[in-house]
């Protein structure tokens, strides 16, 4: 194994593969192939991701104390690569998977009842139902069930009845409910808040009886009364979801929301190509999948828009506008990201994040762009707008449809996600081997061993199939995802 990467021959950094002990840069960091002077740019990835503010000199460290973020060029040349994106779509095989097939709408890979809070009055009692029902083992003769899922949130109320807040909630709540994990669903609510469960009836309809259901607790009787109606509620409907069982599927069918958190040098090195290598075989069978964390994109959004039809592309750039405005009205700005942790692993400016994040969307067209938790219709590669954080971009990936989560990681993760579960891939050898019980699977071999990315992109497209089928992630294996459900808060709390 060499002891530095190069990524593009007009880089002015290489990425240090083995720590670097006599100059102190550790894995997966930058270090200099030429002399910079103070304003020189220093590119990655054949890309420029900042600026040097001092000297550089061969062979030295280049992070934080010597490069800062620059402007980005925001000349966008729309749709320039479209037909080269055409054209990167691979052969389709004809895949399938066994999933719950719901008779509208795409299969499911898992089978649950939710519970959903309509607000966080109600958030106890359906946690309280969901962990009294796992106590008295109530779902052990009923094989076809995953489980309990209880959907609770800070929100609901405190809150204005209509606008941005109260359609995005309305439309987490309503695309938990609807989801193609979901067997079942019931609503729970106070009874005098904000987000009425009225809103949730009129939603389902008397088509929907079978399917949904709601009480509120003072209606109910109180507390104790409502987690005794919940219970006895979903013992009465396990035999009808359990009914269903699990059949060949299309992988057309699939969803797949693409996350990163905790990202390090290596990120867009090794488990971010790979997932996108994956996310074009997804494609390629007729299946979606899903960009978003808008944050993590700024700086890389022209890779995104020569390859998105005019229409998408005005839609992701007024996102981006807009965030640029959301981010100075709470005193802070779009490149005060990266965290801590991803300049500890080796990420220097947002630009650098960037390039390394998009690479988990692969190499086929932008085929359409979604607000916040809205529902993926469309096949290919879509866009949907959510914040960087990740319980809040995946509850929207997950709103909008995505059967399943696949979250790369560099510093770790205890990420994991309810209805639809979520797959964890480690960006080095190092953190596969220091939390082998969170991830699922190891991209680092991609540079201890030579592994080509397109074999990790198969390695993880078949692991997608394997989960889609019904394997169990680490994640769900350690009962993750029940404290993961976070919709995003945009309005003023009243």
């Amino acid at each position: 194994m060499a002891d530095a990467l190069l990524l593009h021959p007009s880089d002015t950094v290489e990425i240090v593969t083995a720590t670097d002990r006599g100059k102190g840069i550790a894995q997966g960091h930058k270090r200099a192939r030429r002399v910079m002077e103070t304003g020189d740019p220093v590119i990655k990835f054949g890309q420029i991701i900042g600026t040097a503010t001092q000297p550089i000199s061969v062979g030295a460290h280049v992070h934080v104390h010597n490069c800062s973020f620059s402007d980005h060029d925001r000349s966008y040349p729309v749709g320039a690569d479209f037909a080269e994106a055409e054209a990167a779509i691979p052969a389709a095989r004809q895949r399938s998977f066994l999933g719950y097939p719901r008779g509208i709408g795409p299969a499911g890979t898992r089978n649950y009842i939710a519970l959903c809070a309509t607000v966080n009055c109600s958030a106890t009692v359906i946690r309280k139902a969901a962990q009294e029902l796992l106590a008295e083992a109530a779902l052990s003769t009923y094989p076809n069930v995953d489980g309990v899922c209880a959907l609770a949130h800070g929100t609901g109320c405190g809150m204005p009845g209509s606008g941005h807040s109260a359609e995005i909630l309305e439309r987490v709540l309503w695309g938990h409910a609807s989801h193609p994990n979901v067997g079942a669903a019931v609503f729970v609510g106070l009874g005098c808040e904000v987000m009425q469960l009225a809103r949730m009836k009129a939603r389902f309809g008397a088509n929907g009886a079978g399917r949904f259901h709601g009480l509120t607790i003072q209606e109910t009787g109180g507390t104790r009364a409502s987690i005794d109606r919940i219970k006895a509620h979903v013992k009465e409907i396990l035999p009808q979801v359990n009914a269903l069982q699990r059949q060949p599927c299309s992988v057309a069918d699939l969803r797949i929301g693409l996350q990163c958190g905790g990202s390090d040098g290596l990120s867009g090195i090794t488990a971010n190509p790979a997932l996108g290598i994956a996310s074009d075989m997804i494609v390629a069978e007729g299946g979606g999948v899903i960009l978003s964390e808008t944050p993590e994109v700024y700086g890389a959004e022209a890779l995104l828009l020569r390859r998105s039809s005019t229409p998408v592309a005005e839609q992701l750039i007024a996102c981006l506008n807009w965030w640029e405005d959301y981010a100075a009205q709470g005193g802070g700005s779009m490149d005060n990201n990266p965290s801590p942790g991803n300049k500890e692993g080796g990420i220097t400016t947002i630009l650098e994040k960037s390039l390394g994040a998009v690479a988990k969307a692969g190499s086929t067209p932008v085929r359409a762009f979604y607000p916040y938790g809205a529902t993926v219709t469309s096949s290919g590669l879509s866009f949907m707008d959510t914040p960087g954080y990740d319980p809040v971009s995946a509850t929207g990936q997950i709103a909008g449809g995505a059967q399943l989560i696949v979250f790369t990681t560099g510093r770790g993760s205890a990420f994991g996600s309810k209805p639809a579960p979520t797959i964890k891939l480690a960006t080095s050898d190092r953190l596969l081997n220091q939390m082998p019980d969170d991830m699922d699977l190891g991209c680092g071999d991609v540079i201890s061993t030579g592994v080509s990315l397109l074999e990790k992109g198969e390695e993880i497209f078949e692991m997608i199939l394997a989960v889609a089928s019904g394997q169990p992630t680490k994640s769900e294996l350690l009962g993750l995802g029940d404290n993961e459900f976070v919709p995003w808060q945009t309005g003023a709390v009243m």
